[in-house]
């Protein structure tokens, strides 16, 4: 079974061998970012040997689908395990992690007042306090996209402008880096997925582990609709020559 992942963590090699363990069925992986991955497979055509394409975030799972990419699977085990709300409907892929976009802050210097809501964040009394990601990474897309779902358009244009008036510094980096502009004392508030937070925590490195020591997390919109999950998932192939293999691993 030919697998094409942009996740890279350990975990996911031990279902790996637990899915050969049970079936018998060998992994051969080929890791990349997920634009990489998708050229890659429209750059094979026919030939690809992809089975299974993984990758994070809805935003990434629906370009592959809307590329041509992705054949429609259908499994009872599947549909009867994952919710609607996290899988396509007619089967193109399937969510099997989820991942909260949360607000850290210093513990040190408290969670700002005024601040329980991802509106919250474009309030003009939070000038200079947020620390995120580009606009145009796929993580902001979705975020913003949920916005756009919650508020619609023009409440959605006043945020992301109210949000680029409160910019701590430039966006740059991933979320492990706003996290650290925070605990340095650039900006009070840093928008990040959870297990960013989680993986200082567990880090090797003791400067790291003190970093996520001095942070704390805010779940938004806990008296509304919730705070903003997305997901990571995958789909079978179009062209996969283990059809059958490739649902099974799914499963």
């Amino acid at each position: 079974m030919n697998l094409y992942s942009s996740r890279h963590y350990d975990t996911d090699r031990a279902l790996y061998d637990g899915f050969t363990q049970q079936t018998g069925l060998r992994v051969r992986l080929i890791e990349a970012n997920a634009d990489q991955l998708l050229e890659r497979i429209r750059a094979e055509g026919a030939n690809s040997p992809a089975d299974v394409l993984i990758t994070v975030d809805a935003g990434r799972l629906a370009r592959a689908q809307e590329a041509g990419v992705l054949a429609p699977a259908r499994s009872t085990v599947l549909d009867s395990r994952i919710p609607a709300a996290l899988r396509d409907p007619e089967g193109h892929w399937f969510g099997f992690s989820t991942r909260a976009r949360v607000i850290m802050y210093a513990k040190e210097q408290g969670l700002p007042a005024g601040l329980a809501r991802y509106e919250d964040l474009a309030k003009p009394e939070f000038r200079g306090m947020v620390s995120t990601r580009s606009s145009g990474n796929i993580y902001s897309i979705g975020w913003t996209a949920s916005m756009l779902a919650a508020n619609g358009e023009a409440a959605t244009e006043e945020w992301a402008r109210g949000i680029a008036a409160n910019l701590s510094r430039p966006p740059a980096g991933g979320d492990t880096d706003q996290i650290r502009a925070v605990a340095a004392g650039q900006g009070r508030l840093a928008i990040s997925n959870t297990y960013y937070l989680g993986n200082l925590a567990r880090s090797q490195r003791a400067e790291e582990r003190a970093i996520a020591e001095r942070m704390a997390v805010l779940f938004p919109n806990q008296g509304d609709r919730g705070t903003h999950v997305n997901i990571s998932g995958a789909g079978v192939v179009r062209t996969a020559p283990n059809r059958e293999a490739a649902v099974a691993f799914l499963e």
